[in-house]
């Protein structure tokens, strides 16, 4: 009888289910597989670096060109302390001085005024005095009063004489009975090439330094009224005529 519950006892103990050892892992399915999104991976990746070449390319594709430091007026050559060097895009369109040119430019003229800023190309200057036919420059030295404030390169003026000779002229004239001719301008139409504002840090003296394009017919008189400081500009307005701009703006 007691033989019989032992073996009873075992065989329940052989129909447990049998547990895993504490060491053991459980199964884990298999990991899915996504070539898709590697594809993109990779893809993103030559992009990158296909875009760090270009701009490693484009960056070293780079001239040394000619900037304008300090304006350069019609028919006036290029001094040292008036340009410096900069690096510029190359572009074979743009006709860019390069900075090994610059022995070459100083033997050129303005074809007219260059500002302040500006990167030099082939076109703005020639050979000669790179001044139009029958043109000169004319220097000026003028006080205030004698010029229109805000004069600038490019502006249109009549010159007339002021002082004590162009007094002395409207008296002559007023007792000659030619009173009208004494008022006329010493030159109708002008155009400014260069106005030299007082540079910061120095003392002005009180003159503004203008240069003037006129006719070479009328430079001696202006020069000679401009030795005196006795000349006075007008500026016209675009398009106009000396007669309707007396009021000096």
């Amino acid at each position: 009888m007691k033989i019989q519950e032992r073996a009873g006892g075992g065989n329940n103990r052989a129909s447990a289910p049998a547990q895993p050892g504490a060491g053991e892992r459980l199964p884990t399915p298999p990991r899915e597989r996504k070539p898709a999104l590697a594809a993109l991976a990779v893809l993103l990746i030559l992009v990158g670096a296909l875009g760090a070449t270009v701009l490693v390319l484009r960056a070293g594709d780079r001239i040394s060109a000619v900037k304008i430091e300090k304006e350069i007026p019609v028919g006036a050559a290029v001094t040292d302390d008036a340009v410096t060097e900069v690096l510029v895009a190359a572009d074979e369109s743009v006709n860019y001085v390069e900075w090994s040119q610059l022995a070459s430019l100083k033997k050129l003229k303005a074809k007219y005024t260059i500002p302040s800023g500006a990167v030099a190309v082939g076109e703005m200057f020639a050979e000669g005095t790179g001044l139009p036919e029958g043109k000169v420059n004319v220097g000026l030295s003028l006080k205030e009063g004698q010029y229109p404030s805000g004069l600038k390169p490019g502006d249109t003026v009549t010159a007339y004489r002021v002082g004590d000779a162009a007094a002395k002229s409207r008296n002559d004239g007023a007792e000659t009975g030619s009173g009208s001719a004494a008022g006329a301008p010493l030159v109708e139409s002008a155009q400014i090439a260069l106005v030299r504002e007082a540079e910061e840090g120095t003392v002005s003296s009180g003159t503004l330094p203008v240069t003037v394009t006129v006719d070479k017919a009328v430079a001696g008189p202006l020069a000679q009224a401009a030795n005196a400081g006795e000349v006075a500009l007008v500026r016209l307005p675009a398009g106009g005529a000396a007669g309707g701009a007396s009021d000096g703006s």
